[in-house]
């Protein structure tokens, strides 16, 4: 009896509070916060089993495979999420009049982008207690933009769409941190690190330089919508996509430089 009491104690918690709808925001960023220490922690685990080269490594290198390995891990998740909301959840659809785009949103949707801004605030924080080793100053503008606009579309409920396409772009996180991987392997000169930089290349042009300008043609085909939101998502809805494809186009030109010079080497 003692444990059925106990149990019901704990889903009545666990509904009412947790994840009771005013509550999701905040339980999804602090979720997010400690399955980030997880998965650092995890792969500090595997790699000193299954990675010879791990142990060579110095204490901040150390660091930087752990964090990429979050980073891979909340890209894989966030890319999956951002393209079932805007290609195949009935969500967003835009046959569906009950509401304008730019208000929907459900329960699902405003979890995820809890998710989002636990990682993006845990990422900073790396960044910045290790900084400048982990980036530089565009890493930090690029997180800040992305929890103010991932913040402030889950808190709001407004501009979710925009927000989930804007997050698809982290799609070619995955292929960034396996070059990096491959490289501290010392397979800068195989056919696998070729590839990558071939596969970062379309894919970067793709979602984060074409598909940035779909962005902007949805955006200019809803205006009236997006100008009925309150001014803070306007802002943000207007000038953040403007922003991170500016810094993707000199990052992506960074990348066509890498990519030229693997090409000479593997010549």
């Amino acid at each position: 009896m003692e444990v059925k009491s106990y149990q019901s104690q704990a889903e009545s918690l666990l509904k009412e509070y947790i994840l009771a709808d005013p509550f999701i925001p905040y339980t999804s960023i602090v979720g997010s916060i400690f399955a980030c220490k997880m998965v650092y922690d995890l792969a500090q685990l595997i790699s000193a089993v299954h990675f010879k080269s791990y142990s060579s490594f110095s204490n901040i290198q150390r660091v930087e495979w752990s964090n990429r390995a979050i980073s891979t891990v909340h890209a894989i998740f966030i890319t999956a999420m951002s393209l079932y909301f805007v290609f195949w959840s009935d969500l967003f659809l835009d046959n569906q009049l009950a509401s304008l785009i730019t208000f929907r949103s459900s329960f699902l949707s405003t979890f995820t982008l809890g998710v989002s801004v636990g990682y993006f605030l845990a990422d900073l924080g790396m960044i910045i207690w290790f900084y400048p080793v982990l980036g530089g100053m565009e890493y930090v503008i690029h997180h800040l933009l992305s929890i103010a606009a991932t913040a402030c579309a889950m808190l709001t409920g407004e501009a979710q769409f925009y927000t989930y396409m804007v997050l698809i772009s982290e799609t070619t996180t995955p292929g960034i941190n396996l070059r990096w991987y491959l490289d501290k392997a010392g397979m800068k000169r195989s056919r696998a690190y070729l590839i990558n930089g071939i596969l970062m290349f379309l894919a970067w042009l793709v979602v984060r330089i074409l598909f940035f300008m779909y962005i902007f043609y949805h955006i200019y085909l809803h205006v009236d919508q997006v100008k009925q939101c309150r001014t803070c998502v306007q802002i943000l809805v207007f000038s953040v996509p403007v922003v991170l494809f500016i810094m993707n186009a000199v990052w992506f030109s960074k990348i066509v430089k890498g990519l030229v010079k693997t090409l000479a080497k593997q010549q």
